[in-house]
């Protein structure tokens, strides 16, 4: 494949992967199961994220190739790890493929409700498709136009917010000062456990970063413009999501905010700005159809490596005239329909369903750990089988392998408290039921071909 991706075009994608609906959409819940404290949720959470993209750039430095953690829980774990992980991260970007399509369909019923909600999704789809065809450098530009819409917008709202808090920018100059962080059953509102279930959705909202191990195989010089995106964009990611939340909180006090709809709507409204709902219903969009382009890149260059590894058929190696992958961009398009069908279909099917999109959406928080977990394991074996490299290495993975140890046992945590949180037992239980099969259908294919 081409190596068309500059820095800035990667730095955006890990971005735009990033920064979506788990920011726009998630916020809500977050807020009201922890209260203030969600920034400090959000703080660690982005530490952990920190320790792990270092573990990947370590590598990555070594050996840029698409697919890389794919590639890499292969060869330094189990051939069946590297399945799982290839399959996890194909479910986990189709899912939310199809849930931002599903959104997307929600977001036009706000300017046009008698617009059937599949028919948005459908337009999208088919027009992301088409893009990612095209070239992997016109997928980049998309990409970097989507994100930089959010990251502006989330700019915004804290430079705005900021001026209301500390001048009364919008207050009629008195200012609303800090006192929100804990005036309201104080900053652990509602204690420990209220933290600890929030940390499934701050993760869950960060997942996506780790993209960046896919697109280096596709990096014009890989080596400096991997250690640039990864030191990068973590920072920037904690920024926005910590200032974003702070802001929020800061405002408004966080027990209101549920009742009042989108927190970042209420938070324009605030300072001012009365076209608040159309600007973010706006940004929600782009939001949107940037986690469905990323997955569409993500999801099929898994198949791509998958296929390379003899594991799906040949022809999905096969690259049409522009270097891109065209069975599996346009295999993982097909996955993504189904949430448009299911946007139509279900609410005449099962009408007591609540939530399509939370119901989709949900189910791909553990198959987005597992490229994580492999990513920090397959680091410690990758400095033995490479410790030549080690002395001379520019970018290695600080702490290690004690912050390896560290982050696996804060994810560990975390899956812990998805199964005591009734919200988020569900999800887990879907995301185990899809690892456990993936794995049995490996073991099965194994024994089949010998």
């Amino acid at each position: 494949m081409k190596r068309k991706l500059s820095a800035r075009h990667m730095q955006m994608i890990a971005l735009g992967g990033t920064i979506g609906v788990g920011l726009f959409m998630g916020a809500n819940s977050t807020i009201k199961w922890t209260g203030p404290s969600v920034l400090l949720a959000y703080t660690l959470a982005g530490v952990f994220l920190y320790l792990i993209m270092r573990a990947l750039g370590e590598m990555l430095y070594v050996d840029p190739d698409t697919g890389s953690f794919a590639k890499f829980a292969s060869e330094y774990m189990h051939p069946v790890f590297g399945y799982l992980t290839a399959w996890s991260n194909i479910f986990q970007f189709v899912v939310v493929g199809m849930s931002e399509m599903i959104a997307i369909g929600q977001y036009f019923d706000y300017w046009w409700p008698q617009l059937p909600g599949w028919i948005p999704g459908l337009v999208a789809i088919i027009t992301l498709v088409l893009a990612n065809l095209i070239s992997v450098r016109m997928f980049g530009e998309l990409e970097f136009w989507f994100a930089l819409i959010k990251v502006v917008t989330i700019v915004m709202m804290i430079i705005a917010g900021f001026g209301l808090i500390l001048f009364g920018i919008g207050n009629g100059g008195h200012p609303i000062g800090l006192s929100n962080l804990w005036s309201h059953g104080g900053f652990f509102a509602h204690g420990a456990k209220g933290f600890l279930f929030a940390l499934s959705i701050v993760l869950g909202s960060y997942q996506g970063v780790e993209l960046l191990g896919i697109t280096a195989g596709e990096a014009e010089n890989p080596r400096p413009t991997i250690v640039k995106a990864v030191k990068s964009t973590v920072g920037r990611i904690l920024i926005f999501y910590v200032g974003a939340i702070f802001v929020i909180v800061t405002v408004y006090p966080w027990n209101q905010l549920s009742s009042l709809g989108s927190p970042f709507v209420q938070t324009f409204a605030r300072i001012g700005i009365t076209f608040a709902a159309s600007l973010v219903n706006f940004v929600v969009i782009t939001a949107a159809l940037s986690g469905a382009n990323s997955g569409i890149y993500s999801a099929s260059r898994m198949l791509y490596t998958l296929a390379d590894g003899k594991q799906l058929p040949k022809m999905f190696t096969k690259l049409n005239r522009h270097g891109v992958p065209f069975y599996p961009v346009v295999s993982v398009g097909l996955g993504i329909v189904l949430g448009v069908l299911l946007n139509a279909i279900l609410p005449i099917v099962a009408p007591s369903i609540g939530n399509i999109f939370v119901l989709v959406y949900s189910s791909s928080v553990l198959p987005g750990m597992v490229p994580w977990v492999v990513i920090l394991i397959s680091e410690t074996r990758f400095r033995k089988v490479h410790a030549d490299k080690m002395a001379d290495h520019p970018f290695k993975m600080p702490f290690a392998p004690y912050s390896n140890y560290l982050t696996l046992a804060f994810l560990a945590l975390t899956l812990f408290f998805m199964v005591l949180n009734p919200e988020t037992r569900i999800s887990l239980l879907v995301g185990v039921i899809y690892e456990a099969l993936m794995t049995l259908l490996y073991f099965r294919r194994q024994r089949k071909h010998g």
